[in-house]
């Protein structure tokens, strides 16, 4: 296990110039460019999720509001999974590797998305965590337990290793989410040898730079792909929903191990990405993911690519 600890500057030269950045359109599927990155986000498929695990700490009345203006339920949440592929020269890189087939029986078709690609598990070669919650760690693993991905190396930040390597963290992080932290050491402990840490602000690989987003986990990354003034941010579930989430960045979720700082996190990204004009990709954000974050009278919305 090695340690990044090179430096991103912002408006690195290591990206051609002549940025040009589309869209194509499709419900579980984008292509951008950006200088010599290609870029793709896939599906692994969709979670279902109680309303009550993220809803619960929140204003009941304001809350239902904005759920039907979204077209929400406030019983079930079936938030798609959109995972990021990166291809530059002989480099073909994942941002989490989705939920495997042992989480939720509406995700864990990954590599389904890639073949449609075109794209094998053999030919990935780098692996980066966001964090390590079930559907964004738990596709690491083949049937035979495995790594999926043989040719791979890994990174992931190092405060979210050490956070979910700790052996008390299975009892410390509560009885709802035991499974989470056995399931992600067990993983975890199977690419040991190949897996890099980074810390905020380290240039990872070249125009790839992490960003600390904490609260949804202890040491939950975002990563951003820059050319220039140009960028892309990849945000895991720093930003998990685009209807609450949005208009109400600063409640209480349910669904981040500390809500206080996750809500913190939240209003202070969607400030820059607003103000910066920054394309986003989320995780669970509708459709493929793609779009913008838009300041509004009353809080941001979201704002989808079609």
């Amino acid at each position: 296990m090695t340690l990044l600890r090179r430096q991103f500057l912002s408006g690195s030269a290591a990206l051609t110039a002549g940025t040009a950045l589309g869209l194509h359109s499709g419900p579980s599927h984008a292509q951008l460019a950006l200088g010599d990155f290609k870029i793709d986000v896939v599906s692994d498929g969709s979670l279902t999720l109680p309303g009550s695990f993220i809803f619960d700490p929140m204003p009941k009345e304001e809350l239902l509001a904005i759920l039907e203006k979204h077209g929400q339920s406030a019983e079930v949440l079936t938030p798609p999974c959109n995972v990021t592929l990166l291809r530059q020269g002989d480099r073909t890189v994942l941002f989490d590797v989705g939920a495997g087939p042992d989480f939720s029986p509406n995700s864990g078709i990954l590599l389904n998305s890639l073949d449609a690609l075109g794209v094998s598990p053999d030919e990935v070669t780098d692996i980066i965590f966001t964090h390590a919650h079930p559907d964004h760690l738990w596709g690491l693993l083949d049937d035979f337990d495995d790594p999926l991905f043989p040719q791979a190396s890994y990174m992931i930040g190092k405060a979210e290793w050490e956070y979910w390597m700790n052996p008390n963290t299975i009892t410390d992080i509560g009885e709802a989410r035991a499974s989470f932290a056995v399931g992600a050491q067990r993983r975890l402990a199977m690419i040991e040898d190949q897996i890099s840490l980074f810390e905020d602000g380290d240039e990872i690989m070249t125009g790839i730079a992490a960003r600390a987003t904490i609260g949804h986990t202890p040491g939950h990354m975002a990563l951003e792909i820059r050319n220039g003034s140009e960028a892309v941010m990849v945000l895991g579930d720093s930003i998990g929903n685009d209807h609450i989430a949005f208009s109400r960045p600063g409640w209480i979720s349910g669904s981040d191990q500390d809500p206080e700082t996750a809500a913190e996190t939240r209003i202070d990204l969607m400030d820059q990405l607003s103000h910066e004009k920054t394309r986003v990709i989320g995780y669970h954000l509708t459709g493929n993911g793609t779009g913008y974050v838009d300041k509004v009278s009353d809080g941001y919305a979201f704002v989808a690519e079609a």
